[in-house]
């Protein structure tokens, strides 16, 4: 009995082992499974608050003429020796209202000789001026950086005195407001100030004193053109700063036309946010509230190199964002361009341009295709409601009749894909036709008919997707 007894019982012990080694075993590989699947989780989770799209396009609903915010574009301190001429009918295609220039004092030696004994010479920032009014554009000047010859240090630092930056300011709108005679340009006093130089609103390197001193300049300029000045183009809209220049702004009586900022963001609801949340800002200043502009000056998903700047990624951002703005955000400045020359070599390095740099056949980049698509949409807006988290759309009717509309389907991970809905009311029963174009070159043309007022059907869009579609009758 005793030895029957204890063969059971290692019996039930085996038994017991091999079970729970099936059960380690089980709860083992449930959790490798779910390591591994782990991205899906993240991504199912983080794609849930996401709301699908559900375009509705009243045909008839004529809202008036196409807003147009992208149509402002940034050149930054990529070469001394950049030259818009060689990409001239490139950019002309993108009609830009307005182009913005920073490094005008370091890169095009306008100022030279010492302290309290200056001379000027505008003759290589004429040239690039000339371009900008060749593609049918006007400058937006950013007053930056400093002079070396009136710097205490680099050209970020403070000048030896604010009264030769008052003249440099004030001769540069003497020349280009006056002596060329150009219109309406906006002058910028610097580029990011609270990145470039470390400047600040109060203390011993005080951005205000450099306002000041560039408001006396313009205040002093002689000059034929009316003109904007304004800053402070910070690296996003701070309360703090706006609330200190306003008002020492009103306080100095000093001009203040429009107040400016920088918004580098995958977030594209955070343009609209922006605004909203300066708006609000400028009630506090009645004195400001009907005449203050209030001006995106760069605009971008990351202010770092970024691969996504080279493919769709950028492209989808860049359409949707501008979709997003319209009706709230009036001017708002792609940044950039052109790329610089990677020092590696590399044609593409995640840089900010639409185009290529120099010497590398200056290629068109899918930024630049996504502007020019979405550009290409005709001047009278059609009324289009249904826009969800990812996909933004936006509709207008050419003069020939034909509807027009174009689909940006942007979310931070790039990982949306949606069957897009997409419905068209207030038509006449009939045959017609639905051409798609992709940005990516895919094309697809859609033969419909419909006996009622309406007429619906799915557009699928991939992550970073573009599509412009034409609705016409067959």
């Amino acid at each position: 009995m005793h030895t029957m007894e204890k063969t059971v019982r290692w019996r039930r012990l085996r038994v017991r082992s091999v079970t729970g080694l099936l059960v380690l075993a089980l709860l083992l590989f449930t959790l490798l499974m779910s390591v591994s699947q782990l991205p899906t989780v993240r991504q199912f989770f983080g794609q849930a608050h996401l709301v699908p799209a559900n375009i509705m396009i009243k045909t008839q609903n004529q809202i008036g003429p196409l807003p147009r915010p992208w149509r402002n574009l940034a050149q930054g301190g990529e070469s001394f020796n950049w030259q818009l001429s060689p990409i001239q009918s490139q950019v002309a295609a993108l009609h830009p209202d307005y182009i913005r220039l920073d490094h005008i004092y370091d890169f095009y030696e306008v100022v030279s000789g010492s302290p309290g004994n200056l001379t000027f010479d505008f003759t290589k920032l004429d040239v690039v001026l000339d371009q900008i009014s060749a593609v049918g554009a006007k400058p937006f000047i950013s007053l930056s950086y400093l002079p070396p010859a009136i710097s205490r240090g680099d050209i970020v630092d403070q000048p030896v005195s604010y009264n030769d930056w008052t003249t440099v300011v004030q001769k540069t709108i003497e020349h280009i407001s006056g002596s060329r005679n150009t219109a309406d340009v906006y002058y910028e006093v610097w580029n990011e100030p609270d990145l470039f130089g470390g400047w600040k609103y109060y203390g011993s390197k005080n951005y205000l004193e450099l306002y000041k001193a560039a408001a006396i300049g313009a205040s002093r300029a002689q000059v034929r053109q009316t003109f904007k000045f304004g800053g402070p183009a910070t690296t996003a809209p701070y309360k703090n700063w706006f609330d200190a220049l306003a008002t020492f702004a009103s306080e100095n009586n000093l001009r203040f036309d429009f107040y400016s900022w920088h918004r580098y963001t995958t977030d594209i609801n955070l343009y609209i946010q922006d605004m909203r949340q300066v708006q609000q800002w400028l009630s506090e200043f009645p004195m400001y509230e009907s005449t203050l502009e209030l001006i995106v000056t760069e605009w971008g998903h990351d202010s770092q190199n970024n691969a996504g700047y080279d493919g769709s990624y950028s492209a989808a951002h860049t359409v949707a964002g501008a979709i997003n703005m319209i009706g709230t955000v009036e001017r708002a400045f792609v940044f950039e361009i052109q790329d610089g020359i990677d020092p590696a070599g590399n044609e593409f390095w995640g840089r900010w341009g639409l185009i290529t740099a120099p010497g590398t056949n200056q290629k068109q980049k899918a930024r630049y295709q996504g502007l020019k698509m979405l550009d290409s949409l005709p001047n009278q807006r059609i009324q289009l409601t249904g826009n969800g988290s990812a996909v933004k759309g936006l509709a207008a009717q050419a003069e020939n009749g034909s509807l027009q509309v174009i689909l940006a389907n942007f979310d931070s991970q790039a990982s949306n894909f949606e069957n897009v809905p997409v419905t068209f009311e207030q038509i006449q029963p009939g045959s017609y036709i639905v051409q798609l174009q992709y940005l990516s070159g895919r094309q697809n043309t859609l033969r419909l008919a419909t006996t009622a007022a309406v007429l619906q059907t799915n557009i699928p869009m991939k992550p970073s997707d573009v599509v412009k579609l034409e609705f016409k009758a067959n």
